[in-house]
């Protein structure tokens, strides 16, 4: 069993991103995706603390890798796709054009962000190169034990969602820009006022959804169908984990905007 933090999902200030990644190596976890999944232009505030987050990591025996945007739809967000390849690491794809600037049988792994919901999908990515999947966190677990039977007989580990908001949508408009009246290309960087998440209610004043730039979250962190609310929802639980069929306990710090996983096969 290996554990995974996923990438950070929101808008950190870069002292605040480099010093998670720090707190993080000295953490109990196996592997970490890094880098900017939700919005391209967040990339230039944190990119050059990137490399010595890398170092950091492995220097302290983690294994890591470059997580791809989960919507490519600029021709500057394609060139930066492309260079993720360049960088010597793992590249975590979460958008499937990201696999046109990765030569066959290179390695790499899937987001949560693609649909793997079948073993045929599953084969085909590791035909081309995948050797990690994380499935989608929204999977019941008879479907993850089906697929962590298939990903075995191939050689691919998976990982099943283990905490964290779950990313339910992706979206070519702003939802910050819109809120403050301004378009998505003058944002102003509104999404860096709610480092967790903008809160969403319903008309009844019922927590509905978090609001990330272009991104929907769930309004709670999810455990496998367990869902936790309000000031401790976030960090310091001791969390027992349920995969496909086994149980762990892990003690954590779980911080806002990132998601753990629970790795197993090969």
């Amino acid at each position: 069993m290996k554990l995974t933090v996923g990438p950070n999902q929101f808008f950190w200030k870069a002292d605040a991103w480099a010093a998670f990644y720090d707190d993080l190596a000295q953490s109990p976890v196996d592997h970490v995706s890094l880098g900017e999944v939700v919005c391209s232009k967040r990339l230039p505030f944190f990119q050059d603390r990137i490399p010595d987050a890398i170092a950091v990591l492995q220097a302290a025996g983690k294994t890591v890798a470059l997580s791809s945007l989960a919507l490519v739809t600029l021709k500057r967000e394609r060139k930066m796709t492309a260079e993720l390849a360049e960088m010597g690491v793992e590249v975590e794809v979460n958008d499937l054009t990201a696999l046109a600037h990765l030569p066959p049988g290179t390695p790499f792994s899937v987001g949560p962000l693609v649909n793997v919901y079948n073993e045929s999908t599953l084969r085909w990515l590791a035909t081309r190169g995948a050797v990690r999947i994380c499935l989608p966190p929204e999977l019941p677990l008879e479907l993850i034990a089906t697929l962590a039977a298939a990903a075995k007989d191939v050689g691919v580990e998976v990982e099943v969602w283990g905490y964290g908001r779950v990313p339910l949508a992706i979206s070519g408009r702003c939802y910050h820009a819109r809120l403050h009246a301004r378009p998505k290309d003058n944002c102003q960087f509104a999404c860096e006022d709610d480092p967790d998440g903008l809160p969403v209610s319903t008309g009844e004043g019922q927590p509905f959804l978090a609001m990330n730039g272009v991104q929907t979250l769930s309004d709670f962190a999810c455990l496998h169908g367990i869902a936790g609310r309000g000031a401790g929802a976030g960090r310091g639980w001791r969390l027992a984990i349920v995969t496909a069929d086994r149980r762990f306990r892990a003690d954590l710090h779980i911080v806002p905007g990132s998601a753990g996983r629970a790795a197993f096969g090969r």
